[in-house]
């Protein structure tokens, strides 16, 4: 009886602890911006976190990088998610343009690679560009991007940040 006792207490605690396992994409931020989090905010299963230089403020940023995480969300595509993320971008930039760079499957996981390019806002004239990066976890829909205070993003801007967030990688899964 104790024996079974045992097995039994081994059996649930592989169950919980498969259960609890923690899918995160770990993305190697290059160091010379010599990054700070400037918030950490969670919100039911969504968490965000964003990164700033560590001479930047959320006032004075000229880089800044973002990560955010949608545990649970197994069923939005990378496509889709691309299309929703410029569909919000529109709301307040309309004259934004989208540029699908690169798609592919690492690991068995689709991401996706794209930029939006946006000259104004509705409430301010300073333009912004991003890259994003979305992959598409077992456990997560991870959306990643790098945004700069310019109506566009360079060729080498794009090359270096396309490495870095192709070089990220899914643990935990």
């Amino acid at each position: 009886m104790r024996k079974q006792f045992i097995i039994i207490c081994l059996v649930l605690t592989c169950i919980v602890n498969f259960a609890q396992a923690q899918e995160t994409l770990k993305i190697a931020w290059p160091d010379e911006y010599k990054w700070k989090i400037g918030s950490n905010q969670k919100s039911g299963n969504t968490r965000m976190v964003e990164l700033l230089p560590g001479n930047a403020s959320f006032k004075n940023w000229t880089i800044i990088g973002t990560m955010l995480s949608m545990m649970g969300s197994t069923s939005v595509s990378v496509e889709q998610a691309m299309t929703m993320t410029y569909n919000q971008t529109l709301k307040n930039a309309p004259g934004a343009k989208i540029t699908m760079i690169e798609k592919g499957i690492k690991s068995g996981s689709p991401w996706i690679l794209f930029r939006v390019e946006s000259p104004g806002f509705n409430n301010s004239d300073t333009p912004e560009s991003q890259l994003y990066y979305i992959i598409q976890g077992k456990r997560a829909l991870y959306s990643n991007f790098v945004a700069v205070k310019q109506p566009a993003l360079s060729v080498l801007f794009v090359e270096k940040w396309a490495k870095v967030f192709k070089n990220s990688m899914l643990v935990g899964n």
